[in-house]
């Protein structure tokens, strides 16, 4: 018979991957959007492309799922019910901005939650300040640095392709945009992908099923997470794809590619540069590429109202989720 215990632990898993599978429609749009938008690709090749190329993505590395398991949490605090209530105030919220066709961050919701949840058990002073305090600027910084990155690119871009028809740059970048949105996919898996990693192995630590040093997830968690999130994406997310693939800016194939590279950059270097492998959101950086795009342009043509709005996703996300997350460890902690 399972003990109470075991019994948690099934329900970490579960939640983990709900959220994995939720994370993988919510996010779908942050790798297709914009060859979806330009018809570089069609709605059902771009998935079948995201959905295989998440898979093989979230195989690739262990580095973030590291940092999620040690540095936001000290791992002996981080029960299941913790680590239960910040997947369901995670859950809850990708739901939310998903139906209302919110780009938010999948990443600050994790993040959030987890916060959330272990100051409603045991107060402030369980958060690790040093490895939280690096993963909430790469949060902030890494759409930034899309943005910049972005508009070099596409400078770069009109600058050798300026003397070209347009007609002849767009046929060519449709292309184009086969390659780098598969890249980028390939890219949201190995870091997104890696969240839930990191939070099955918190729980696996905290039920004595794995020893407190070895911070890395087993095979079985890397492949039933990698599953879970290929497996969303499948299902598609295309109200977030209609606000990112054109209310931010109109993309042509040109622009689409330069910013599906710039975000592929990014988010590669926070996963596998030595010395970083820092969870960032892909949705943010996604959003900031296309902006540095458009402003590459001119600044007027990015819908900067739309941009705002989702400005203010972003920001409410994390305390949102902090109090969410707090209100369901109140609340299992009454009944388990």
């Amino acid at each position: 018979m399972i003990n109470t215990t075991g019994m948690m632990l099934v329900v970490v898993v579960f939640c983990a991957l709900a959220f994995d599978y939720i994370n993988g429609f919510h996010d779908t749009a942050n790798a297709i959007a914009t060859s979806v938008s330009t018809r570089a690709l069609t709605p059902k090749r771009a998935v079948v492309l995201a959905s295989a190329l998440n898979l093989f993505g979230a195989l690739y590395s262990t580095g973030v799922a590291q940092t999620i398991a040690k540095d936001i949490v000290s791992p002996k605090f981080a029960t299941q019910e913790v680590v239960i209530a910040a997947l369901l105030s995670a859950i809850a919220w990708n739901l939310i901005t998903w139906y209302k066709g919110i780009p938010s961050s999948s990443s600050h919701a994790i993040v959030g939650g987890m916060v959330g949840a272990a100051v409603a058990r045991a107060g402030f002073a369980v958060l690790q300040w040093q490895g939280l305090g690096k993963i909430v600027a790469a949060l902030i910084f890494s759409p930034i640095v899309g943005m910049i990155l972005g508009f070099i690119i596409m400078k770069s871009l009109t600058y050798s392709f300026g003397r070209f028809a347009p007609s002849r740059v767009n046929h060519g970048f449709k292309k184009m945009q086969i390659f780098s949105a598969g890249l980028l996919a390939f890219n949201h898996g190995s870091n997104d992908a890696q969240k839930s990693m990191g939070i099955i192995t918190m729980s696996l630590i905290a039920a004595g099923l794995q020893a407190q040093t070895v911070l890395a997830p087993p095979l079985w968690v890397k492949l039933a997470c990698a599953l879970a999130m290929s497996l969303g994406t499948a299902a598609g997310g295309w109200k977030i794809i209609h606000t990112m693939g054109g209310k931010i800016f109109k993309l042509e194939p040109i622009n689409g590619f330069a910013a599906d590279l710039s975000s592929s950059i990014v988010i590669w270097s926070a996963t596998v540069f030595p010395g970083l492998h820092l969870p960032v959101s892909t949705t943010h950086v996604v959003s900031g590429s296309i902006m540095g795009v458009g402003s590459a342009k001119r600044v007027s043509a990015v819908r900067w109202g739309v941009a705002q709005q989702m400005l203010v996703a972003w920001v409410v996300t994390i305390p949102t989720t902090s109090l969410l997350a707090a209100l369901f460890y109140t609340v299992l902690s009454k009944f388990i």
